[in-house]
């Protein structure tokens, strides 16, 4: 299903302002309140921290620069879960009661897909930081959906050349079946030059030795994980078949990229694992300010992105002049391209106050929506496990260029 059109629905604004009126809360002179949808609990918990503090610190950013139309922005924090619980519709529900113009998350494609139906409907923005299936991109969600994270159009086609890149002719793309695992392999085999077999798994099974052995049997000399917690079983299990990271090139996603989750593998077994993960690298001075409000930070992913989302809700307020959701919704486009260029809250504000159309490039770098709400530029990291284990942004390994549509 196609989105509607921005221009379609400022002409149909009038028609549905009564429609709208009975499923949201009016906030047009309300102070702004924005909802999160992040994972506190759940397969994609370590992403939580780093989202959070992003959001966190946009908040106190745009409060110290005087808020959105002269009021502080209330932010409500809220668990997503994952899809094997129903915490996200239960956050959702209490978001919508306590009247919040936008609800920022969830990091999980499959978790928002749950709620999106209902987000919308409230005539609420629905923005994710984190979401990259290209299902979203031409879901019929009467333009309230938003996200910073490309579609896994272009993350699959860097990690297809990445692995055809480095010299491998034959791989297994072993993913999680939802809308995000699906989605990316899809695109990751359709770049790769050579034979891929392709392995799908339940991400809530109790272990994962027939989906490694089908994998071992294909003899690859690479393989491509594409999951979320889960994946510490998996490779777990690949070492004990003999296919582990030590024995094949293995490459991770930035649904399990982490720099804790894999503590209780052999040590050293994950040097050399790439990864690719959307968005530019957090530089020392965007790491100092996250953890000035989370000392604990050990990952930064979409942390960025999470940030920048905060501050495009805001000044979509600000320029439309109300805080509701249909306001938002009908200025984060204009926001985000076109304009004088600005990098800061504080700086794009005093734009907007001038009469001046702005175009907010933010720390995750230049963010410029298409009419349906997806980023229309992307930036994708590479990244190296080193021997203890972490990983690394590899020097000149990002990658920048136009999100391509998909089908």
């Amino acid at each position: 299903m196609q989105k509607f059109n921005r221009a379609t629905i400022l002409v149909a604004a009038a028609i549905t302002t009564l429609v709208l009126a009975g499923c949201s809360s009016d906030n047009s002179s309300s102070s702004l309140k924005i909802g999160s949808l992040l994972p506190e609990t759940g397969s994609l918990a370590f992403l939580g921290p780093p989202e959070f503090a992003g959001v966190d610190l946009a908040v106190a950013e745009i409060n110290e620069a005087g808020g959105v139309l002269g009021a502080d922005v209330e932010h409500i924090r809220g668990d997503s879960g994952d899809t094997s619980s129903d915490i996200a519709q239960q956050t959702t529900d209490s978001h919508i009661s306590a009247g919040v113009s936008a609800i920022v998350g969830a990091a999980s494609s499959g978790v928002s897909f749950t709620v999106i139906d209902k987000i919308s409907s409230a005539g609420i923005v629905h923005f994710s930081p984190a979401n990259t299936s290209p299902d979203f991109t031409n879901y019929d969600d009467d333009g309230y959906y938003f996200r910073t994270a490309p579609s896994d159009t272009f993350q699959g086609a860097v990690l297809g050349q990445l692995m055809a890149k480095e010299g491998a002719k034959n791989i297994v793309v072993l993913n999680l079946d939802d809308a995000y695992g699906n989605g990316l392999a899809k695109y990751a085999m359709q770049a790769f030059s050579g034979t891929s077999t392709n392995i799908v798994y339940n991400p809530q099974a109790a272990e994962f030795s027939a989906d490694v052995a089908k994998a071992k049997a294909a003899k690859p000399d690479a393989i491509a994980l594409i999951g979320f917690d889960e994946t510490a079983k998996i490779l777990t299990e690949m070492i004990k078949q003999g296919v582990g990271p030590n024995k094949v090139k293995t490459y991770l996603v930035d649904g399990n990229l982490s720099s804790g989750a894999y503590a209780e593998l052999p040590a050293g077994i994950m040097k050399g694992v790439k990864a690719t993960l959307p968005g530019v690298f957090a530089d020392d001075t965007l790491q100092q300010r996250l953890l000035g409000v989370d000392p604990s930070l050990t990952d930064f992913s979409y942390a960025a992105e999470s940030y920048d989302a905060i501050i495009l809700i805001a000044l979509a307020a600000e320029q439309g002049g109300a805080t509701d959701g249909q306001t938002i919704r009908d200025n984060l486009v204009s926001v985000s391209k076109g304009g004088t260029k600005c990098t800061t809250f504080a700086e794009c504000k005093a734009l907007i106050a001038d009469g001046v159309d702005i175009d907010y490039d933010g720390v995750s770098g230049p963010v410029e929506f298409a009419d349906n709400g997806d980023p229309s530029y992307a930036t994708m990291g590479i990244y190296e496990y080193t021997a203890n284990d972490k990983y690394v942004a590899l020097p000149a390994e990002f990658i920048s260029g136009d999100v391509p549509a998909g089908e």
